[in-house]
């Protein structure tokens, strides 16, 4: 390359201390003991509350759920509470059925099939989940409905944090406060309650003889909800939130989600009822569509990871569009591929029931189907052999050699069971003590079993032989495999 076609060598970098920069900023003009912050501070959300068909439906999600997680653990079902995690007994009941650690593959079909119900309504239409049925929206869904009718309506609220401290704002705060921590705490004890018998623990509780775990997580879990419902609010969705994040990935241009139709909308502008908005689009550009969401975002600015799908701009919008005379659905549940083509409803649920989703809907309900079959044929007896470590095989009286184990027979019905024990592989093979046992409800219990063979019956070294556990009273039966050794 010729000398004169050399490029000029680069300018090297300056780097301004931020001293500087606060030093530069305080000498302006009007910014005397001016300072440079590094964050942006967070300006506090005031939702204001709507009327709607989605409003509806998230208040009917809050008293479903709600309805479900206070009320659950106080219902009975025979002798006992019908829901509870019985962690030191190991024990799981859920209505009729009585779950043992073993079981812990059901565990796992529930999360796989979690997983992949989040997955299929996300691919249908976005963030239903965190809209509607979150504990972290209903939560703040509830303290802000407390905080409305204690402090007043989205404008009253700004003004009394606005005004200075006075009696009435004192009164009102504390208040709000109180009645917070008092639903919350309720949520904690509840909680609690799913893990301990919620009747026991009421007593304990009442009379202050609660274990120092139950405290704990009633207490963690109650200043959880209070922390995340009363302050944090819709930081928890966008910033803590993993889902909002990846969302991303499960979404395309035929999922379902809020949107605006901005060729409809622009250009923006105010307007009488019977002005001539020769230029304007629908929008009257009201802000009420910013000041109902939860998560204070705009959706005009388009598809944004802090919306949660909610529907309550829907709601806002028809409203104005109702008052101004103009067709509803300005802002609507649609995919982009519809607005962008005009489609009709019925083109956009063609194209919302792709193969993506119905391969979803296809593993989801085989997945379920696998899982509640295999509920219903569930086996209410569980069976675990274990050798006795301590005689691995011995010659007793009449040349008898024995074996001996120990059975764990696990009762997962709710009544007590008698199981007879019987063993097979070898010929001349007999249970000689343990071949009865008696388990009583819901019990786990460990037998002692003896098993004896003519010397000469087998050669030196070790079988595969079977147990069997049968109950008395039903057709209940377990084949369990162990192994009976000979000596040389």
């Amino acid at each position: 390359m010729p000398p004169s076609q050399n490029p000029a060598p680069a300018a090297p970098r300056r780097v301004i201390p931020i001293a500087a920069v606060a030093k530069d900023a305080a000498d302006a003009p009007g910014g005397e003991g001016a300072t440079v912050g590094l964050y942006a501070a967070q300006k506090k959300i005031y939702p204001r509350s709507i009327q709607g068909l989605f409003s509806r439906w998230r208040w009917a999600m809050v008293f479903i759920t709600q309805a479900v997680f206070y009320g659950l653990p106080w219902l009975e079902w025979g002798q006992r509470q019908m829901v509870l995690f019985d962690l030191a007994a190991r024990r799981f009941y859920i209505f009729g059925l009585v779950l043992y650690p073993q079981d812990l593959i059901y565990l796992t079909g529930l999360l796989v099939i979690s997983a992949l119900s989040l997955f299929f309504f996300t691919a249908v239409a976005g963030r239903l989940w965190c809209g509607y049925a979150c504990p972290q929206t209903v939560y703040t869904e509830i303290f802000l409905w407390i905080e409305e009718k204690i402090e007043g309506q989205r404008s009253a609220r700004i003004r009394l944090d606005k005004d200075a401290m006075s009696l009435e704002k004192l009164v009102k705060k504390w208040f709000k406060h109180l009645v917070w921590l008092a639903i919350a705490l309720w949520t904690g004890f509840t909680f609690v309650g799913y893990f301990t018998p919620i009747r026991e623990l009421a007593m304990a509780f009442l009379q202050t003889h609660m274990g120092s775990w139950e405290v704990f997580w009633a207490f963690f879990y109650g200043f959880a909800t209070y922390g995340n419902a009363g302050f944090m609010r819709e930081q928890v969705c966008k910033y803590m939130c993993p889902y909002a994040r990846f969302q991303g990935a499960m979404f395309d241009r035929d999922t379902l989600v809020v949107s605006y139709d901005a060729a409809r909308g622009e250009a923006r502008g105010a307007r009488g009822k019977q002005h001539d908005r020769s230029g304007l689009g629908d929008c009257i550009d009201c802000t009420l569509c910013v000041q109902v969401c939860p998560t204070g975002i705009d959706i005009r600015d388009g598809q944004q990871y802090e919306c949660i799908g909610c529907g309550l701009c829907v709601d806002a919008c028809n409203t104005v569009m109702d008052k101004m005379d103009y067709p509803r659905g300005l802002v609507r549940y649609a995919t982009q591929n519809g607005i962008a083509a005009r489609w009709s409803p019925r083109q956009v649920l063609a194209r919302v029931f792709r193969p993506r989703v119905l391969i979803y809907a296809s593993v989801l309900a085989v997945l379920s189907i696998g899982l509640l079959a295999s509920l219903v044929a569930r086996t209410p007896l569980k069976v675990d052999v274990v050798r006795d470590r301590a005689s691995l095989s011995r010659i007793v009286e009449g040349g008898m050699l024995e074996n001996v184990y120990r059975l764990q027979v696990m009762n997962a019905t709710e009544r007590p069971q008698r199981y007879r024990i019987s063993v097979r592989g070898l010929d001349g093979l007999t249970v000689a003590a343990g071949d009865l046992a008696v388990v009583q409800p819901a019990e786990s219990r460990w037998i002692a079993v003896r098993l004896q063979l003519p010397y000469d019956a087998a050669p030196p070294g070790s079988h595969t032989v079977h147990f069997d556990v049968q109950a008395v009273d039903d057709d209940a039966r377990v084949s369990e495999k162990a192994i009976f050794l000979v000596p040389r």
